[in-house]
C-alpha cells in the first residue's frame, strides 16, 4: 500500500475554513484507502468512498477539516500506476501530478501492515523529484506490528512518523512533524473564530451540485467553466466516483461546484462502489442549493432525467435543466420553445425551470447557464410580504372555491410564507386533512405565476385554526 500526503500552508483568501494559513493535505491512496483513515478524524466526517478495491480514488478530492490548530484542505488523488499514453490510468497520474505540483510539501503516507513495497520505492522516486520537504507517515501502526515502519528508513526520506489514523493514534507527533516541514508557513498564529458579518453571508459561495445520467457530460462541462483540466475526464462512462468539489468565480461571484458520478437506474446497480457513488450524489444534492441535472441533448428527458429532476424538487433544492452535447444536434428553428414545451409536459411541479442548451466540450451556452443559477438562486431565496400574499389567496379561492368533502364546506382562512429555501407558506383552514391534493397544485401553480416562482419547489402546509370554542360545555336556557 502507498500514499501521499501534500501540505500547502499558504494563505487562501478564498475558504471559510477559520486561521490565518490553510495547510492542504493531499493523500494518495491505494488499496485500503488511507486517505479515508485520515481524514475521517480530521476533516470529521467520512469524505471519500473507501473499498478494498484498488483503485477507488481517481480524481483530485478535497475536504475542510483541522490538525490542531492548523486548518487545512485535505485532497484525495489517484494512487500510482503506469499506462498508455492516452488511458485512463495515465488521466488519473496526470491528476496526482499536479496536486504535488500546486504543494509546499509532501507527507509521504505508507502501510506499515504490507511493509515496503516496489511501488512505495517508485513512489518515492516521484516524491525525491518534486523537490520539496517531505514526512514518512507510518499508518496502521496501533499494533506496532509489521516491519513497514523500519523498512521506511530505506527510502532515505527521513525518520518515519507511527500512526494510526483509524484510532486516531500519532496525530500529535504528525502534527509536530507537519509544522518542523514547514516551520515559517505554520508559524502564524490562528485568529479566533468570528461571526459571519451580513456582507460575507452574501457573498458566500452558491452550492452548486452537477448530476445526470452516466457519461452526459458533467466533469467535461465544469473543466471548461474552470478553464482546466481539473477534473479527469474521457469517453468511458462512470469515471467520476467520488463528488468532487471545485471553486469558481464567474463575473465576481463565487461558486462551490460538486462534480458528481452518473446515477444510472436502480435496478442496474450491481456493484457495491456504483451504490456508494450514487449515496454520495444524493448527499451532493441534499448539500447543494441549487442543482444542474445535466442532460444528454440527443437524448433529453429520458425516465431516469425525469428521476433526478423529481428527487431534487422533492429534496427541495433550487432547479436548473442543462442540455449538453448541443454542438452535435442539428440546429432547427423553434428547437428552443420545443424544449420548454416538453420540459413542462415532463415536469409540472417545478414548471418554468430554466433550460439551457450548453456544450461543455466547445464551451457553448457556458455564460446562460451560470446565470440561470444564480436567477435560480434567487428565486429560492425569494420571500413575499403578507398582504400581496393573501390578496392574491382571497382571489384564487373566491374563483375557484375549494371542493365539499362528504358534504361539508371547507373554510380556508389565510395563508403566510414562513420561510424561504425553498419557499414554504402555511395555510390556515378548518379540516386540514380534507383539502384535496388537485387543490394544493391549483394553488401551488397561481403562487409561482403570479409571485414569479419559476421552477422553484414550492412547499405548502395546512394547518387547522384552533376553534376558540372547543372544550366549553354549552349551557341551556
Amino acid at each position: 500500500m502507498t500514499g501521499e500526503v501534500i501540505a500547502d500552508a499558504r494563505p487562501r483568501p478564498d475558504t471559510n475554513v477559520p486561521g490565518n494559513y490553510l495547510v492542504e493535505l493531499t493523500f494518495n491512496a491505494r488499496g485500503a484507502n488511507l486517505f479515508e483513515d485520515i481524514t475521517s478524524k480530521n476533516v470529521g466526517r467520512r469524505l471519500a468512498i473507501v473499498d478494498a478495491t484498488p483503485g477507488v480514488t481517481r480524481d483530485r478530492r478535497e475536504g475542510q477539516g483541522r490538525l490542531g490548530d492548523l486548518a487545512f484542505t485535505a485532497v484525495d488523488t489517484a494512487g500510482f500506476d503506469e499506462g498508455g499514453p492516452d488511458s485512463l490510468v495515465s488521466r488519473m497520474m496526470e491528476q496526482t501530478e499536479a496536486a504535488i505540483e500546486s504543494a509546499d510539501a509532501i507527507l509521504f503516507l505508507m502501510d506499515v501492515r504490507s511493509g515496503l513495497t516496489p511501488i512505495d520505492r517508485q513512489f518515492a522516486d516521484v516524491v525525491r523529484r518534486a523537490g520539496k520537504p517531505v514526512v514518512v507517515v507510518a499508518n496502521k501502526s496501533e499494533s506496532r506490528a509489521g516491519a513497514g515502519a523500519v523498512e521506511a528508513y530505506e527510502l532515505g526520506l527521513g525518520d518515519p512518523v507511527a500512526i494510526s489514523a483509524e484510532h486516531g493514534e500519532g496525530l500529535s507527533d504528525l502534527y509536530d512533524a507537519v509544522r518542523a516541514a514547514l516551520p515559517e508557513l505554520t508559524a502564524v498564529a490562528a485568529a479566533d473564530d468570528e461571526e459571519e458579518t451580513d456582507e460575507e453571508r452574501v457573498n458566500r459561495p452558491i452550492r452548486v451540485a452537477v448530476v445526470g445520467r452516466p457519461n452526459v457530460g458533467k466533469s467535461t462541462l465544469i473543466n471548461r467553466l474552470l478553464g482546466e483540466e481539473r477534473l479527469l475526464t474521457g469517453p468511458e462512462a462512470g469515471i467520476t466516483r467520488d463528488t468532487i468539489t471545485v471553486i469558481l468565480e464567474w463575473h465576481g461571484r463565487a461558486f462551490r461546484l460538486y462534480d458528481t458520478a452518473g446515477m444510472r437506474k436502480r435496478a442496474r446497480i450491481e456493484e457495491k462502489l456504483e451504490k456508494l457513488s450514487v449515496a454520495d450524489t444524493l448527499n451532493a444534492i441534499r448539500f447543494a442549493e441549487v442543482v444542474i441535472v445535466l442532460m444528454d441533448s440527443e437524448r433529453p428527458f429520458e425516465e431516469q432525467d425525469l428521476r433526478i429532476a423529481d428527487l431534487v424538487q422533492r429534496e427541495g433544492r433550487a432547479l436548473v435543466l442543462g442540455m449538453n452535447k448541443w454542438d452535435l444536434m442539428e440546429r432547427k428553428g423553434g428547437a428552443a420553445g420545443k424544449l420548454r414545451e416538453e420540459a413542462d409536459h415532463w415536469l409540472p411541479q417545478v414548471k418554468g425551470v430554466p433550460i439551457i442548451a450548453t456544450s461543455g466540450m466547445q464551451g457553448e451556452g457556458l455564460d446562460r447557464l451560470m446565470q440561470a443559477v444564480v436567477d435560480a438562486h434567487a428565486v429560492w431565496n425569494k420571500r413575499v410580504a403578507t398582504n400581496p400574499l393573501n390578496k392574491w389567496f382571497e382571489d384564487a379561492v373566491s374563483s375557484h372555491p375549494p371542493p365539499a368533502v362528504s358534504g361539508r364546506r371547507l373554510k380556508l382562512n389565510y395563508i403566510t410564507q414562513v420561510k424561504a429555501r425553498p419557499p414554504s407558506f402555511v395555510l390556515f383552514c378548518s379540516r386540514a386533512d380534507a383539502v384535496p391534493e388537485s387543490y394544493l397544485r391549483y394553488l401551488t401553480h397561481g403562487l409561482r405565476e403570479r409571485f414569479e416562482l419559476p421552477g422553484t419547489p414550492i412547499r405548502i402546509t395546512l394547518r387547522e385554526k384552533a376553534n376558540p370554542f372547543a372544550g366549553r360545555k354549552s349551557r341551556q336556557r
